[in-house]
């Protein structure tokens, strides 16, 4: 018998770029679909981690890509100058809010942009440590991995310049009241930042992977205030969760800040590798050719970028993104049982998070988490969980009404099923996630 595409795949990749949560093979996408061999359509719900944020085949991207394709001008930016990248560089220049002196590196993924701002931060300021955030994740590689919880808590080695502060969990505060647990992070901010040997704090406006976590109000203003006067750069990490994801362009546009560096990567290049740093001359120019990566800013992923970002605009994707979040939200908020194994339903626009419990308070509970997620899948939708208990739902912008409600209708029966015992522990046994 002929091996499965899935079986060939464990045969022959690493399982160290892998985190699989159940058998999935796709062939083909289409719009909010992806299409397994056989013809199945999976509603996408996680849009590839969001990487896909248009969805799959947009046309605006694919014809961007192709036209460039044709006669791509070299491989990428890193010696020549060429119109697509230095036109999408003018574009994240002029819509990220900052003074006038920016600059743009443009990159391949999320993990290399803030390996870069990081560094260049340290560079720019003279300093080493870096202050991030417990279950924070902000890549897969160098400095970026080093000062990632999610990675750190994963087994790989922190930078021994890491300054790890609990992210303010509004329902699980990690002290006393919510209004207490943000008021002792900002003073260990506060501590931090007085010794003067900050390069660099960098945060994510919502914890992704780390459980889809919303901070309390006013946290994030906070802690802006305190990097300014202590001039300490301020990264906001925006790559999950930026780009009209929580029905407004930026994230961080919430809490009405303005950073000092925002990342972008994943939805930035509608499916292809691309990412951004958008920041101060002062702190990303130099040192020159630190960050050399040949086919970064290539003339196809800029191409991309460009048609992503007109897409936004003109299809008025930040609006679809508030409206469908609401009626998501609004969707699973009536029909599961909030009080019993649905602690919380949280997020903003299409960014949002179901966490599921033991029904014994606010036990988190993987177990139930998984198979969940598992029985989604066989049921025609695809979404992932991160934190261990937390169904993440970033599906493409671009997904409709009708669509909303198939996949709250779905995800409620997953639940169900998976409190039902439909799903057996051997069935999921293989796919661990996280």
């Amino acid at each position: 018998m002929a091996l499965t595409w899935y079986e060939r795949d464990q045969a022959s990749l690493v399982a160290a770029q892998k985190l699989r949560f159940f058998p999935l093979e796709v062939v083909a996408g289409e719009g909010r679909f992806l299409i397994e061999p056989g013809g199945r359509r999976l509603l996408d719900l996680s849009a590839s981690w969001s990487a896909s944020g248009l969805g799959h085949g947009h046309p605006a991207v694919a014809e961007a890509v192709a036209t460039v394709l044709r006669s791509a001008p070299g491989a990428g930016a890193i010696s020549a100058a060429h119109p697509e990248a230095v036109q999408l560089a003018e574009e994240l220049l002029a819509i990220v809010p900052g003074a006038d002196d920016r600059r743009v590196y443009l990159g391949h993924a999320g993990s290399d942009a803030n390996d870069v701002a990081l560094r260049a931060c340290r560079h720019a300021t003279g300093r080493r440590r870096i202050v991030s955030f417990e279950h924070s994740y902000h890549g897969g590689l160098g400095l970026a991995q080093g000062i990632s919880g999610v990675q750190v808590d994963a087994g790989a080695d922190a930078s021994a310049d890491a300054v790890f502060l609990p992210y303010p969990d509004p329902l699980r505060p990690h002290l006393g009241t919510v209004e207490e647990a943000v008021a002792d992070v900002l003073r260990s901010a506060e501590q931090a930042l007085s010794a003067g040997d900050v390069a660099a704090v960098i945060v994510e406006p919502i914890l992704s992977d780390g459980g889809l976590v919303v901070p309390a109000t006013g946290f994030l203003a906070e802690l802006a205030r305190l990097c300014r006067e202590h001039e300490t750069p301020l990264i906001c990490d925006e790559v999950k969760v930026g780009l009209a994801r929580t029905g407004l362009l930026h994230c961080f546009e919430h809490e009405g800040i303005q950073p000092d560096i925002v990342t972008f990567g994943k939805s930035l290049g509608g499916g292809l590798p691309l990412s951004a740093a958008v920041g101060p001359t002062s702190l990303l120019d130099q040192p020159a050719g630190s960050a050399l990566l040949t086919t970064a800013g290539n003339p196809v992923s800029a191409a991309a970028g460009r048609a992503v970002l007109h897409a936004i605009k003109s299809e008025g994707l930040v609006e679809n993104a508030a409206a469908m979040g609401q009626r998501l939200a609004d969707g699973l908020r009536g029909a599961l049982d909030v009080a019993d194994r649905c602690a919380d339903i949280r997020g903003r626009g299409l960014a949002l998070g179901i966490d599921l419990v033991t029904g014994d308070g606010l036990e988190r509970d993987a177990d139930l988490t998984r198979k969940a997620v598992y029985r989604a899948w066989q049921l025609g939708a695809v979404a992932f969980y991160v934190g261990g208990n937390v169904i993440e739902l970033t599906p493409p912008l671009t997904i409709t009404a009708t669509e909303i409600d198939l996949a709250v209708t779905i995800l409620v029966q997953a639940i169900t099923d998976a409190v039902n015992g439909v799903v057996s522990a051997d069935e999921v046994d293989a796919f661990a996630g996280w």
